[in-house]
């Protein structure tokens, strides 16, 4: 859709890389819960920030951390690592950090311009939320 394709995406810094993953992310998941039932906007604001949240994100990325490559695992710890300028005022600085190394990652992918390796990961982590609710409506 966008013209990324950036030859080397290591050399952003991984706050950098994290905040283009943030916005493609949250993209992504208004896209999947507005192609889903229709719903007022109230609904599909509270649905998206249960995806979007920092504990949501550190859940999605420990679901799918076996199913990344050396690479992408490296991207993930270097976000996860950085230091950011903010300090999380409703989310567990864990959880935060985690977050952000999963953001970084979805940044590295779309700025490298790999949209079926991003589009495996954006599903792959959103069927795990979708799994962990279901199991936590089950209980």
């Amino acid at each position: 859709m966008f013209e990324t394709n950036v030859e080397n995406p290591n050399l952003y810094s991984p706050l950098t890389l994290a905040y283009a993953g943030d916005a493609v992310y949250e993209l992504y998941i208004r896209t999947k819960l507005c192609l889903g039932k229709e719903l007022p906007v109230s609904k599909l604001h509270k649905a998206s920030t249960t995806y979007v949240k920092a504990k949501a994100q550190s859940d999605a990325v420990h679901a799918i951390m076996d199913k990344l490559n050396d690479n992408e695992v490296s991207v993930y710890k270097r976000g996860r690592n950085a230091k950011s300028q903010t300090v999380p005022k409703n989310a567990d600085i864990t959880d935060y950090r985690c977050a952000t190394g999963f953001e970084a990652l979805v940044g590295y992918l779309y700025l490298k311009g790999d949209n079926e390796r991003l589009k495996e990961i954006l599903d792959m982590s959103f069927q795990a939320l979708n799994n962990i609710r279901q199991g936590e409506t089950a209980n």
